[in-house]
């Protein structure tokens, strides 16, 4: 049984928790399915709005997916909550990856 697996049985279990689908939708996306990695990473960010680190990921996952005005706007959000934090690092990072979302559109 693989971490996905175990994973997705903490959850069949009632065990919902926006860590929980922060570490599903990072190994989700680790394995390339974008579309369950988002799923459980806008739960993430659903569940606890305050997650930076979650912000940042959501964000990967929909810039991975094409999807870039959108990862633009969920880096503008995990900035905001970073900064709020005094998370400054957390906070720059995903303003570099704002900029690449941004790039991206461009071309």
């Amino acid at each position: 049984m693989g971490i996905i697996d175990n994973l997705q049985a903490m959850l069949k279990r009632g065990q919902d928790s926006a860590l929980l689908r922060y570490s599903l939708g990072a190994e989700q996306l680790k394995a390339g399915d974008h579309r369950q990695a988002l799923v459980h990473l806008a739960e993430a960010v659903r569940l606890d709005p305050g997650y930076s680190a979650a912000w940042k990921l959501f964000g990967k996952a929909l810039s991975a997916a094409g999807r870039h005005a959108e990862a633009m706007k969920a880096f503008e959000n995990g900035i905001a909550v970073a900064e709020a934090k005094g998370d400054i690092q957390a906070a720059k990072e995903m303003q570099v990856f704002r900029n690449r979302a941004r790039r991206a559109m461009e071309d």
